[in-house]
């Protein structure tokens, strides 16, 4: 008790310790907040007005706000401010007034956006996705594949397969994040095609990137490659076409298999048997020196200068433990899968911000 009413260095540590606590307890509020702010369509509004917003005229806009909360919109834009999803600049009316304007996180929200990540957002924070969370530390005590098994009672695929809306949900929010993989992946990759007279997107989904690359490359025969389920209905055009399966049992034959934010969803054990079909399927293909295209994580060993895509990559591999039965990994791991489905080498070309592009070799 003297050294606390000496120096109080204990008790600042102490409610230092408890700030920290509190940050972490209530970090859930940002994403929540975010989610509010894109149903009530704030972004597109602020986007529209077409200068600094006030906030007066930022609650009349509002189409959906009840008279009764419109006194509570500044405390919602007040925390979106501080997590960099809006900022404020004068008004220039000369009346000192700040009003609202966009930031690069906030237009990459924007429903006409190309590159939206709008539908990766909703389906990421799904009811049915965001349960599993509260499961975390019971499904350390059981021997459920997943805590989204202990949530709800099968596999998330599973899940997807019996219920439509949840399916739709996901696939557009994979769809919406390959349509950003698309824009650089063609730009900065487009040698990495070059010479490829057939490719197969492995887990490819409704599409998208299929589409860019078949488009990008007309004389190259891509193939989407999915589950049933994922690909029903989807039609054939031109030099691309679908096919479902299993991937744990094989897939057709190219001379390049593209594996996007696959691998990262899987074990290890699982992930040696895709690529060993991804090796199989390459052996198969018309050219010698194909290759298998990762689109993936290598997690970084040292964050400084690049804390935040630190903790971003963090936060993913933690996703991958309660949704998948996959996780993020670092080269070393990188190196050992290849090993063990018998590749020979493999390059990490790191032009995809949090991912990097991983060229694998037979």
């Amino acid at each position: 008790m003297d050294k606390l009413s000496v120096n109080g260095e204990i008790v600042n540590e102490l409610l230092q310790a408890q700030a920290h606590v509190w940050n972490h307890i209530f970090s859930f509020i940002n994403s929540m907040s975010l989610q509010c702010a894109i149903d009530l369509d704030i972004p597109d509004i602020i986007h529209k007005h077409g200068k600094p917003m006030p906030i007066t005229k930022l609650i009349a806009a509002l189409p959906k706000l009840h008279p009764t909360k419109a006194c509570n919109i500044y405390r919602l834009m007040r925390i979106l401010v501080h997590s960099g999803f809006f900022a404020q600049q004068k008004l220039g009316d000369g009346a000192g007034e700040d009003g609202y304007v966009l930031t690069d996180a906030s237009r990459l929200l924007l429903k006409d956006n190309p590159l939206s990540a709008e539908p990766f957002l909703k389906a990421m924070l799904d009811p049915i996705l965001v349960q599993p969370w509260h499961f975390l530390g019971t499904w350390f005590q059981n021997d459920d594949r997943t805590p989204f098994v202990t949530a709800h009672g099968k596999m998330l695929w599973d899940y997807c397969g019996h219920n439509p809306r949840v399916n739709n949900s996901f696939n557009e929010g994979m769809a919406s994040d390959a349509r950003l993989v698309n824009s650089i992946l063609i730009d900065k990759y487009k040698g990495g095609f070059e010479g490829l007279n057939s490719v197969v997107d492995v887990g490819g989904g409704t599409g998208t990137l299929g589409k860019a690359i078949a488009q990008s490359f007309p004389h190259m025969d891509c193939t989407v490659f999915d589950l049933p389920h994922v690909v029903a209905g989807l039609q054939d055009s031109g030099n691309l076409k679908y096919v479902g399966g299993d991937m744990f049992e094989g897939f057709p034959a190219a001379d390049a298999v593209l594996l996007k934010w696959i691998m990262h969803d899987w074990s290890d054990e699982e992930c040696v048997k895709i690529l060993k079909h991804s090796k199989e399927a390459i052996c198969r293909g018309e050219k010698e020196g194909g290759k298998v295209i990762i689109i993936d994580m290598v997690m970084m060993k040292n964050g400084k200068g690049k804390e935040e895509l630190m903790e971003t990559q963090l936060f993913i591999d933690m996703v991958m433990m309660v949704l998948m039965t996959g996780k993020e990994r670092g080269e070393e791991e990188w190196a050992k899968l290849f090993s063990a489905a018998g590749f020979s080498g493999y390059k990490i070309i790191p032009i995809m911000g949090l991912r990097s592009v991983i060229e694998v070799y037979p």
